[in-house]
Order: C-alpha cells, then structure tokens, then sequence
C-alpha cells in the first residue's frame, strides 16, 4: 500500500496581489507551487505526487514544472470552481486505486504553504495510517469574546487552534466522504471539515509550525522568499 501527496493549486491570488494564480508567484528561484511538489518527490513513502490545476491552466502547470524539478514523476488533475470541488476531482481521479487496495493515505496541501518540510508530511501520513486522520495545529493565544460588560477571557480548556496543511487521512474513509458530500451537495472548508462529517474516524492534531505560514497577503511573499533563502543556505545546494 500506498501514500500519494496531492498538491492544490486550483485557486486565485487577489488578496495577494497576483494577476492570476498565486501558486506560480516566484519564490527563491522558482515558483511557490514547486517547492512543495519537490519536497514530495524526493519523500520515501510518497509513491505518487499529483498536482490539482486550476480549470484552464494545464499548459501553464506543465510549462512551469518542466524547467523548476523532475515533473516526469508529477500526475495532473484538474481542478475545480471551489476547493472542495478540486479535492472531489483528485479523489474520484484516485478511486479505482483506492478501491483496490493501492494507495492506502491521501496527503493534501495547499501550494500556498511551500515551507512545509519532509517532516510534517511523515508525521501526518504516520498519525494517519495508525488513527485514520492528521492534520497540524497551532494553539491560538490571547483571545477574548465580547460580552455584556465588555471584553471577557475564553473559559479554560476552550482552546482554539489554527489548522495548517498537509492533511493526511486513510484514502478508503477519504472516498467514502467525498462521494456523501457529492450526493448530499455538501460543501467542506478543507478537507477534514468532510471527513468529520461523513465518517467516525479519529482526526488527530500534531504541532503546526509558524514557518509553514500561508502566502496570503503581499508581505508574506517576501518572508516565505525569506525563509526559502535561509533554508536552501542552510541545507546546502541541491
């Protein structure tokens, strides 16, 4: 059995400032999107890598790859109008595999975020084939809610945390939920929003990172390209 890693990379970048796709902004010599897909390929347990492409966008994502890492090794899916939709398109593109017994975890990440390392997705397919489901979280701190006398403290043992990717969950379970939020019109906010709906599988937490930060807003181009920098000097040339 199996793990594949699926990169998204199907949405837009208005609030970035990009004029089309943010996930070919470029990053430390290459574009955002490949840093992740090439942490992938070079992963022992990762049998398969699959970029997810926004509808229309297949020559740009082949085009790019070819000249930034080994895209022979890359399988193409298009994406679609949300992003649950791109997830419903990569699940139905693995089913007969899944089916079948061949890939055993799915691993999803968000192009947005190319300084996952290696590590976090081991941790989350691990979790995954042990629990069922893994995604990485950090504790959110200092927060108050408005009440009637002003701004008031959370109660105790109500943490909140922020939910980052890669996203891991055993690939049965995975198709099992896409095809009920299919038939039931169901929309999930990521990927585990659907698995927690339609399955009972146990979804654990393991520690996100503030270096696998979301490129969302322009000034977090220039700190991604930052931290890409200091860790391509730090690791050495390829």
């Amino acid at each position: 059995m199996d793990a594949v890693g699926v990169v998204l990379a199907a949405g837009l970048g208005t609030r970035v400032g990009a004029d089309g796709n943010k996930a070919y902004l470029p990053l430390a010599g290459r574009s955002m999107l490949a840093w992740s897909l090439d942490t992938l390929i070079g992963l022992p347990g990762i049998a398969r890598v699959i970029l997810v492409y926004r509808q229309g966008e297949s020559s740009l994502a082949r085009d790019t790859l070819v000249n930034e890492i080994d895209s022979s090794a890359i399988e193409f899916v298009e994406g679609g109008e949300t992003r649950h939709a791109s997830e419903t398109n990569v699940v139905r593109y693995l089913a007969d595999d899944i089916e079948s017994g061949a890939v055993d975890v799915v691993a999803v990440h968000d192009a947005a975020r190319p300084l996952a390392g290696p590590d976090m997705f081991v941790e989350a397919i691990t979790l995954a084939r042990r629990f069922g489901g893994a995604l990485p979280a950090l504790p959110i701190r200092d927060l108050a809610r408005a009440g009637d006398t002003g701004l008031e403290p959370l109660p105790q043992g109500r943490e909140l945390v922020r939910v980052q990717t890669p996203q891991a969950f055993r690939a049965r379970d995975l198709l099992h939920a896409y095809r009920c939020a299919e038939r039931d019109g169901f929309e999930g906010t990521d990927t585990s929003s659907c698995i927690e709906r339609y399955t009972g599988i146990e979804v654990r937490t393991f520690p996100g990172r503030a270096e696998n930060l979301k490129v969302t807003y322009p000034r977090d181009v220039a700190v991604a390209h930052h931290l890409l920098i200091s860790a391509e000097g730090a690791a050495g040339p390829r």
